[in-house]
């Protein structure tokens, strides 16, 4: 709340001190290593992850970014039908979950897409589930190679 300061003749409005912003947004370093560009997935993380995958507008705003990285905002609502609020509310969303990176170039924010949240996902979630498939198509393949080798030899 501001409140006023008797200066000299003349009063002056003088605001509290703001909160620091939390940890998180400041880019300080990782508790653990030190180093703010190590990627860590937390639970928390993941689940950011999968709330920003969830929605379809935001799932080809990171298609556009596979096909050609480092898009402004400019280029990335010329390819959508979204109005340019829509699209930098949805890129602060993908940018807070970690999949989307900015740079900046001059007067422009460049977004690049960031794969290391989606490949977590993959290695904690599909991989152990991606196993036994193989698994089964590999018994399968033996299993047919072997068919043909008696059909073949006797």
């Amino acid at each position: 709340m501001p409140y006023t300061v008797l200066r000299g003749t003349r009063i002056c409005a003088v605001r509290a001190p703001r909160a620091p912003p939390p940890r998180a947004f400041i880019g300080a370093s990782h508790p653990l290593t030190g180093n703010h560009l190590v990627a860590y997935t937390s639970p928390v993380v993941m689940d950011k992850v999968f709330t920003a995958l969830a929605n379809a507008q935001r799932r080809r705003l990171l298609d556009c970014l596979f096909k050609r990285n480092g898009q402004s905002l400019q280029e990335l609502c010329a390819g959508s039908d979204m109005t340019r609020q829509a699209v930098s509310k949805h890129l602060a969303l993908l940018e807070n979950a970690g999949l989307v990176v900015t740079r900046r170039r001059g007067r422009e924010k460049l977004h690049y897409l960031n794969t290391v949240p989606i490949q977590a996902i993959q290695e904690r979630w599909i991989r152990k589930f991606e196993t036994r498939r193989l698994e089964a198509l590999s018994d399968l393949k033996e299993g047919l190679e072997r068919s043909k080798e008696e059909e073949n030899g006797g």
